[in-house]
């Protein structure tokens, strides 16, 4: 995902300065929760109602729901469960696990599963859910607690700049608007000069920052299980008039904006790639309109340009699973320049989309 990286040095170093929010309480703790969760199969993020002690979780028909792995568990800083990650669920009725706070208290957290959609869309694919931070900027989602998208503000809003903001379209309908901003003079110091607006399925795991290695800190994607045959969303775009490269030189080429989505199976710690739907264009559009772009299953031959080949370290799927196989992810990305991962893009650069669609024939 190295196409947004100039986002993710930006927001890496805001977490870094910022350090990692836990729970805090003074005494022992006595917070029990669950705060993520991934089971094996899962379709689209966990629900997780604290105040119940409930998760839901969606499971596509026909997988075994005695044999449920967890993935993942996250719960309260201090706090110790009795199911870790590797252990197995028995979801065909709701399940427990149990967690210890510090100060002893127990809270017994059901889990249950519920039969996904043959034909699912992303959460919030309409963006009409927009929350307020911690820190006074909106993000797309429910709350922080419940969303599948992050932006590049976590990262622009340390020096008092929104790449990415809620579109008032009128008749209570929002969309998501991206620009490519001028970072200016101090950001420009540590090689960080533009940065493009972005919406994209993931998370930060501030657990996992690496001056190094910023991207350690970005988990893309987000769960799921279905086989779209075509990406569809609405968008405006208008290129800013100097794209410029990182040392600030006027390019012989206009800016673009960058629109995908990724299919892609992951197992034992290893990703890859079942199918690819691109949208990159550098036309200016005005006027919103709708477009639709073709998931292509399996590998890519040399037809297609290298920026939509998967990136060193994964492969595509074989012919059996690209022809049958479901995805355990979708990996969808916007952006309003794009080549923000070499710091190049024209200022004013700015992307309106909206109604994001998975395509089922």
């Amino acid at each position: 995902m190295g196409r947004i990286k100039s986002i993710l040095l930006l927001t890496c170093s805001g977490l870094i300065m910022l350090g990692c929010i836990k729970e805090d309480y003074f005494g022992a703790s006595p917070f029990g929760n669950i705060k993520q969760i991934l089971v094996s199969n899962q379709s689209g993020n966990a629900t997780i109602i604290s105040d119940s002690l409930l998760v839901t979780v969606e499971i596509p028909g026909g997988v075994d729901l005695t044999e449920i792995t967890i993935e993942t568990l996250e719960i309260s800083s201090f706090a110790k469960a009795n199911k870790d990650q590797g252990d197995l669920l028995n979801l065909e009725n709701d399940d427990t696990i149990q967690i210890i706070a510090e100060d002893g208290s127990a809270h017994n957290w059901t889990i249950r599963a519920f039969v996904a959609s043959e034909t699912p869309q992303l959460d919030n694919n309409d963006l009409n859910a927009w929350y307020k931070t911690a820190t006074n900027y909106y993000e797309p989602g429910e709350s922080a607690a419940n969303t599948i998208w992050g932006s590049s503000n976590p990262g622009t809003q340390l020096l008092n700049k929104l790449a990415t903001i809620p579109e008032d379209l009128g008749n209570d309908n929002l969309a998501a608007k991206l620009i490519t901003l001028d970072m200016g003079d101090l950001a420009a110091t540590f090689g960080t000069p533009i940065a493009a607006g972005s919406i994209f399925t993931g998370y930060f795991d501030s657990d996992n920052i690496q001056i190094s290695d910023p991207q350690a800190a970005i988990v893309f994607g987000t769960p799921f299980a279905g086989r779209p045959a075509k990406l569809r969303f609405k968008y405006s775009f208008i290129p800013g008039p100097e794209n410029k490269n990182k040392q600030g030189e006027l390019l012989d080429f206009s800016d673009a904006c960058d629109i995908y989505a990724l299919l892609e199976f992951r197992q034992g710690g290893e990703t890859q790639r079942l199918a690819t739907a691109w949208f990159r264009s550098d036309q200016i559009q005005e006027e919103f309109m709708t477009q639709e772009v073709v998931f292509y299953y399996g590998a890519l031959d040399n037809s297609f340009p290298d920026y939509m080949f998967p990136p060193d370290g994964q492969n595509f799927v074989n012919d059996d699973i690209a022809q049958y196989g479901l995805p355990t992810h979708i990996t969808f990305v916007a952006s309003s320049s794009f080549d923000g991962a070499n710091f190049a893009g024209a200022i004013g650069s700015t992307l309106i989309i909206d109604d994001i669609e998975m395509v089922y024939e």
